[in-house]
């Protein structure tokens, strides 16, 4: 069985952490003791939490190898993952979304259990509880905390009051999903096309209808910070009408597996030609019975479609198999010469690439934040007995996979910014870029060639009958 290590000196303030010399020894000492082979190392100094973790982010490249085998990470205690609470379970979930068994040197088998332990007895990712109970006290006033749900509008009292022409779109998606049995993506479209509008102006989406089905302010209770109020506010929606709403989006839930995020490689750069929207990676498992021996055969389908479509029903079902779209990019760019400049065109002029870049880097800043906060709700329902082991590891290691792609994305966005003072090493950069990309597409991992395909490409124009790739300038 092969080890690697991972140590860390303490922090400022922190006590009990042993010297890297004796966390090293330690780890020679244990590996030795349980027959593992000890394949490397890696070290961080007492940086502050806000500072990079040069040591773990080659730990997490070095896990990405291909070639790496199964590998467990030894560290001294499951607090040696990080400088808080936060930053150890993000990267407890990482190291076993990567593949790892994580160890730790201090006998504790239960390591998950301790950190649970821990995030209980700890204030971080929760409301304290002064600000907890002023806004409880709210609540059971019924006076509204955050932005009101659509129909609504904070009135007198602090109270829910109806918007007229608000309330009638809602109870029209209720009746459209109940008396006339149309499903939420087909709710969307019909709400488009008939030119009504959300609060804000914009096009229905299937994230929209569903969250007005599921929501329970529609009877006329107030729900927040687990106290419920009924009768605060007029209902737009009976009881009984609300429960069937709720059977039938469990009884369609459930007839479908539980969808496991894959990343897509094209995804962010990918836009349809005909309206101009994104096109989003969608996944779709299909079964059938074979005639012959009436066996079942499973397959799984990956491709790009537009987001119009997808979210809103509108556009038309402009759809590419992921395979053969990526594999049509990675022809173009093989077949380009930066010096022709006629088959590819450059889009935007230098000052709004970097505007865009640093705007890039704003925006995946807020993913890392929203992702965080998804992890921290988790913890603390886990915590709270509200949710099971099994189900925080899956949501973790989900979530940490995601967040590693995003740090990817955010490495390769404050690289363009750094760039931009130069134009002729971003030339030289985005050549490099392209050879790499023509030479070695099928060795490199995902998030490699998804790095630079964003160093070098804008977008990819999407239509029926082929693409047109357009460079970054």
């Amino acid at each position: 069985m092969r080890a690697v290590g991972y140590f860390r000196e303490a922090s400022a303030g922190e006590r009990g952490v042993a010297s890297l010399a004796d966390q090293s020894k330690t780890f020679i000492e244990f590996c030795r003791d349980h027959g593992y082979e000890v394949v490397a190392s890696f070290v961080d100094g007492s940086a502050a939490i806000d500072e990079p973790r040069p040591g773990f982010q080659q730990l997490v490249e070095f896990l990405k190898r291909p070639e790496k085998g199964f590998l467990m990470v030894v560290t001294p205690t499951i607090n040696s993952l990080g400088r808080d609470l936060k930053e150890t379970a993000r990267s407890w979930f990482e190291l076993q979304g990567l593949g790892a068994q994580v160890l730790t040197m201090d006998g504790e088998e239960d390591a998950t259990g301790l950190l649970l332990q821990a995030w209980a007895k700890s204030s971080e990712g929760r409301v304290g509880d002064k600000v907890r109970s002023a806004m409880r006290r709210k609540a059971v006033k019924g006076e509204v905390l955050g932005r009101p749900p659509y129909g609504y509008r904070v009135g007198s009292r602090r109270r829910l009051e109806l918007v007229p022409e608000e309330a009638v779109v809602v109870r029209y998606i209720f009746r459209l999903y109940l008396q006339e049995g149309l499903g939420i993506r087909r709710i969307a479209r019909c709400l488009n096309e008939e030119g009504l509008k959300t609060r804000r102006g914009g096009n229905w989406s299937m994230v929209s209808i569903r969250d007005i089905l599921r929501n329970r302010a529609y009877l006329g209770t107030y729900s927040r910070f687990g106290v419920r109020v009924p009768g605060s506010h007029p209902a737009l929606i009976s009881s009984d009408d609300f429960r069937r709403v709720q059977d039938c989006l469990m009884a369609r839930r459930s007839s479908y597996s539980t969808p496991q995020a894959s990343p897509f490689l094209l995804s962010g750069l990918a836009y349809c030609a005909y309206c101009g929207n994104k096109m989003i990676g969608v996944s779709r498992r299909q079964s059938w019975k074979r005639q012959k021996d009436g066996t079942v055969a499973e397959a799984s389908y990956r491709y790009y479609q537009c987001q119009s479509r997808t979210n809103q029903s509108l556009c038309d079902y402009h759809t590419r198999r992921a395979d053969d779209l990526e594999s049509e990019v990675h022809q173009s760019l093989s077949t380009l010469d930066l010096g022709a400049g006629q088959a590819f065109r450059h889009a935007g002029d230098q000052d709004a690439v970097l505007a865009e870049s640093k705007d890039e880097c704003r925006e995946v800043q807020r993913r890392l934040t929203q992702l965080d906060k998804r992890l921290e709700r988790h913890m603390d329902a886990a915590a709270r007995g509200r949710l099971s082991r099994e189900k925080l590891q899956s949501l973790g290691i989900a979530l940490a996979a995601e967040r590693l792609d995003v740090e990817a994305r955010l490495v390769a966005a404050e690289r363009r910014v750094d760039e931009h003072a130069s134009v002729a090493a971003r030339r030289r950069a985005q050549e490099q870029a392209l050879l790499r990309l023509s030479d070695r597409w099928d060795s490199l991992d995902f998030t490699s060639r998804r790095s630079l395909l964003r160093d070098v490409v804008d977008r990819v124009v999407v239509a029926d009958d082929g693409i047109k790739v357009q460079l970054r300038p």
